[in-house]
Order: structure tokens, then sequence, then C-alpha cells
């Protein structure tokens, strides 16, 4: 599989995100910056307290949970790193539909990324996982799509055509 990753061009999470959201996202507001670890507005609920009274007027946090993407994206072939979280899988605990992510632990552990930092990948043929913690390149064609999910909001789907276990 890896001869094939040659006629894809190599991308990286930032390159999927419109220059405005990253710009937010790269210079967040004061009260991110000095809230300090462990603190009372360290916790998730005051976290999420603050997501959602700023997402209609701050700029970073309406960043958090866009689904803006790059539209000049639709229709390339790409190769991308990340985490496989499973959506679907058959009775051999083969993977057919999952989330791939930018980092371990998105959507499982910790909430989602924002919707432009989250593909949704369909594959029939399937995979078999032996650990989730194991990053993969995945190579295919990029769609500006966005999928709902109970799990996260994906704002780009892959038509996946190949995929090998990460290496730099």
């Amino acid at each position: 599989m890896a001869q094939a990753s040659a006629q894809f061009k190599t991308i990286e999470w930032p390159d999927l995100i419109p220059q405005e959201d990253l710009d937010a996202l790269l210079n967040p507001p004061e009260y991110i910056t000095e809230v300090q670890d462990g603190s009372a507005e360290d916790q998730i609920s005051s976290q999420i307290k603050n997501t959602i009274s700023a997402a209609t007027n701050d700029r970073y946090q309406q960043a958090l949970v866009s689904t803006r993407i790059k539209p000049e994206l639709d229709g390339q072939p790409v190769r991308i790193p990340g985490y496989i979280v499973p959506l679907e899988f058959n009775d051999d605990q083969v993977i057919t539909d999952f989330f791939l992510v930018p980092f371990f632990g998105a959507c499982i552990h910790v909430p989602p990324p924002p919707p432009n930092q989250v593909i949704y990948v369909n594959y029939p043929k399937g995979l078999k996982l032996d650990a989730l913690f194991d990053p993969f390149w995945i190579s295919g064609i990029l769609k500006t799509s966005l999928i709902e999910n109970d799990m996260a909001t994906a704002a780009y789907a892959i038509e996946m055509q190949s995929y090998e276990v990460y290496a730099e």
C-alpha cells in the first residue's frame, strides 16, 4: 500500500482549517491563556460554560466549533496521518466506518475537535485494528461534506483508497 501513497499529496491537520479560524486558534484570548492548571476555571464544566456564553461573539470559541472548510480541497487526492475512532464494524470486528482525528482519544476520552478537524471515512472493505492508539496514514479523495453523528460532526470525508501504519 505504501507505493500508492506517492500519488497523494501529504497534508497536515492545519491545512484543513481556513486561515481566519487558524489565526483565532493560534492566538487564544487572555481568559484562556491566563488560566492556571488545576484552577476552577481549568475544569471542564467551566470551559463548557465559557464556550456556550462566548460562542456567539468570541472568534476563538467560534473556531473551536467551526464547520468552515477550504473548498479548494474538495476532490483532491490527499494523504493525512491520524487516529481512528470506530463508528461501525462487522461481526469480525472489522471497522467499516470511522472518524479520522488529529489526536488520540478525540471523541472518546475528550470532547471532539472542531468539525473541520474531523474526517469521516467509509471503507466497505474494512480494516482491523490491533489498538486504537496506533496512528495511520489514510490516503484517498478528500470531500467537503458535512457528516453529523452522535459522537461528532465532520466537515470533511475521504473516499479512502489505502491506509498504512503511521511512520514519519
